[in-house]
């Protein structure tokens, strides 16, 4: 017996040695990817060697570490899915042993520490320590920003405290209630993660159907498309002979310096517009025949299928809810991991769930981008300031963060939601749920008829003399852009 016992406590430590060695090389790898990402937006002039230099460097780990989090939030459902598979398909291989329900729920629970780690304490130390100068008074340094940093992070914490208590006390009144009020480790800390969770899936509602009717203009304009009775190289003379103008234009304005410098800068950006132009109309006649003509409509036609089955899915899902009051999403705490198959097609429904969880997380990043209160955060490539990083950094978070539990509700995946995930308050309000499917289904149908009947509206509107009015605010920045350009050539 107490061989057997060694044996089992053997077995214990090496199982939990490989789990953490499994959750380190994935986290590594997730940290060097985020590292190249941030590095490559970065601005370079933060580059010295001084106090901010030190401060920058810190701050970008912190948002490196977050960024990795959130990699990490969003690969959480999908590993999880096709583990699952693998585990029911292969389930005695000796190989694929480290792959187990113990080693998923490890994840989830690190993935949700992580979380809540990133978004209550490193990302606000980041931020303040970045725009902390030090007490007045005190010696200047790097110690004297830390202790600043800290008093704001201890003020703030009492402040979001504080929120949650006078909310809770409001809403639950009961002596239950008001007894867990004085737990900051099982009330608090759930409560107040259950409530970013919320304003993360909303955040989601409201960038996805924006980022799948803006995937067709994104795709669009990554590719070329097919050349339909045009003929490239008239265009193409014709931008060059504008472009021509322009450089006289300002060369005749080098020379007479009683020109505004405000109008040359006018006629730069003119001119870069024309060179973009160009290079686009250069690209498209360079183009082979199958890029043209074969990858473009394939492309597009892969995006309105996700985007269709996405939706069918949710009103699939609504239906659902009407009818089994148990197709409301659940958290599980049990090692159910490869026992069973969640998916009735198998391998080929688990695939395409993973697809439409990845579709989403980038539709949703591109439509947060689109939305106009958001596009100053959008990053430029090696110019972008940390500020700006450390906004990316958490509104990426919680984009993440929200998403297992949007695809859950929604109805993408029937995989229920595992740790922390499944403990959120709102998931068992049926209203609530059944809301937010209506909202989903209702919003991205109207974001994608608006996006393609844009173009007939257009028409009518030029057709009706209507144009003039700026009555459609459905064109996109290329064809803005060639409206611009359309307007300088006749003032030449």
């Amino acid at each position: 017996m107490e061989e057997d016992d060694v044996t089992i406590r053997e077995q214990n430590f090496h199982s939990q040695v490989r789990e953490y060695i499994v959750c380190f090389l994935l986290f590594a790898v997730l940290y060097i990817v985020s590292y190249c990402v941030i590095s490559r937006y970065k601005r370079k002039s933060d580059d010295q060697e001084d106090e901010d230099a030190i401060v920058n460097r810190i701050s970008m780990y912190l948002c490196t570490f977050t960024l990795s989090v959130s990699g990490g939030a969003v690969l959480l459902l999908p590993f999880s899915i096709i583990s699952n598979e693998i585990l029911l398909s292969l389930p005695k291989n000796y190989y694929i042993q480290w792959l187990n329900g113990s080693l998923i729920h490890g994840l989830w629970n690190l993935m949700s520490l992580f979380s809540n780690l990133c978004l209550f304490v490193l990302m606000p130390f980041a931020y303040f320590f970045l725009e902390s100068e030090g007490f007045a008074g005190s010696k200047k340094g790097i110690k004297a920003r830390v202790l600043e940093t800290f008093v704001m992070l201890f003020l703030l914490g009492l402040l979001i405290l504080g929120i949650v208590w006078v909310a809770s006390a409001l809403i639950d009144n009961d002596a239950a209630s008001m007894e867990s009020l004085y737990d900051l480790w099982e009330f608090y800390l759930p409560y107040l993660y259950s409530c970013i969770s919320l304003m993360g899936g909303l955040l989601l509602l409201m960038c996805t159907p924006v980022g799948l009717s803006r995937m067709f203009t994104v795709m669009g304009q990554l590719l070329v498309k097919p050349t339909i009775l045009e003929d490239l190289d008239e265009q193409i003379y014709c931008i060059q002979l504008q472009e021509e103008a322009l450089e006289h234009r300002l060369n005749g304005m080098m020379s007479n310096s009683y020109f505004h410098g405000n109008s040359q800068l006018h006629l730069y950006k003119e001119l870069d517009n024309i060179r973009n132009q160009r290079n686009k109309l250069e690209r498209r006649k360079k183009a082979s025949a199958w890029e043209k003509n074969l990858l473009y409509p394939i492309v597009m036609l892969i995006l309105l299928a996700g985007t269709a089955i996405s939706v069918l899915l949710v009103a699939l899902n609504i239906v659902y809810l009407l009818v089994d009051e148990t197709a409301l999403p659940k958290g599980s705490t049990e090692g159910n991991i490869g026992n069973a198959s969640l998916s009735k097609f198998g391998v080929a429904q688990a695939v395409i769930e993973i697809i439409l969880i990845f579709y989403l997380m980038v539709s949703s990043v591109v439509g947060f981008y689109s939305l106009r209160i958001f596009q100053e955060l959008t990053p430029r490539k090696d110019d972008t300031t940390m500020t700006t990083i450390i906004g990316c950094c958490v509104s990426i978070l919680v984009l993440s963060s929200a998403l297992p539990v949007m695809s859950r509700t929604l109805g993408i995946t029937r995989f229920d939601l595992l740790g922390d995930f499944g403990r959120f308050n709102w998931l068992g309000n049926f209203y609530i749920v059944l809301s937010y499917n209506l909202l989903f289904a209702v919003v991205t149908t109207l974001c994608l008829v608006r996006k393609f009947t844009s173009a007939v509206r257009e028409e009518l509107l030029k057709a009706l003399g209507l144009d003039k009015l700026n009555l459609s605010n459905s064109t996109t920045d290329a064809e803005s852009g060639k409206h611009a350009v359309n307007g300088h050539q006749k003032t030449l």
